[in-house]
């Protein structure tokens, strides 16, 4: 792969490898260790992330400089409001957790860090600073279920493989697929300027992947009062 994507991964690499490679959460995943107190944890803080995910999104097709990528971003929308929350409400429901009780879940300061990191990119970016800082979820973890899916050694009806086989489904892939195209393709015309402010938006969300996974794994809660 060539084009800004690659360069922007290839100069946080070693923050990408902790958060999509290494970190425990991820290889638990992967080996079925994992434990359910965690994935459930995790499931309702991604369910409070994917909210504002979506509106980000929105913010991102109102700020495409074209119809075509404006449906795309719609497109990824759609997937996110109707396909990847509707997988945690089914989770959830396996767990014994109501939509009610999902979504009143208290964000913990991880999730709320990053959303608003998102959000303050959405808001005060243009398009360049906002797909780069979108880019690395998407890309994430589309890297992370089709990793995992090769190493796999979970039951087929576990929560592990059920999640693994959720990220990679070929209708993901194809937007993380078009996701990568769009950011080489603003790359192409980019200033020096922008290109600066799209590799620390990138890198800023890569480090809050890795404190997302990382919040999961310690169950992360605020001080007590």
């Amino acid at each position: 792969m060539s084009g800004l994507s690659q360069e922007l991964r290839d100069a946080c690499a070693d923050d990408w490898r902790k958060a999509h490679e290494t970190h425990p959460f991820v290889t638990a995943m992967g080996d079925g260790t994992l434990s359910l107190e965690r994935f459930q944890y995790f499931m309702r803080q991604d369910y409070l992330f994917l909210i504002d995910y979506a509106r980000v999104l929105a913010m991102a097709a109102a700020k495409s400089p074209e119809l075509r990528s404006m449906g795309h971003w719609a497109a990824l929308l759609d997937e996110t409001l109707n396909s990847e929350m509707e997988l945690h409400r089914g989770f959830c429901a396996d767990f014994g957790i109501t939509v009610e009780e999902l979504e009143a879940t208290v964000p913990m300061p991880a999730t709320v860090a990053y959303t608003d990191h998102l959000l303050r990119s959405a808001f005060d970016g243009d398009i360049h600073e906002l797909a780069a800082a979108l880019l690395p979820c998407q890309w994430g973890y589309d890297e992370v279920g089709r990793a995992l899916s090769k190493v796999l050694t979970a039951p087929p009806d576990s929560f592990h493989a059920r999640w693994v086989v959720g990220y990679n489904a070929p209708e993901y892939q194809e937007m993380t697929e078009w996701l990568l195209r769009f950011v080489d393709g603003l790359g192409s015309a980019a200033t020096g300027q922008q290109k600066d402010r799209m590799l620390k938006a990138f890198r800023a969300s890569t480090r809050y992947e890795y404190l997302f996974w990382d919040a999961a794994w310690s169950l992360q809660a605020w001080p007590a009062e």
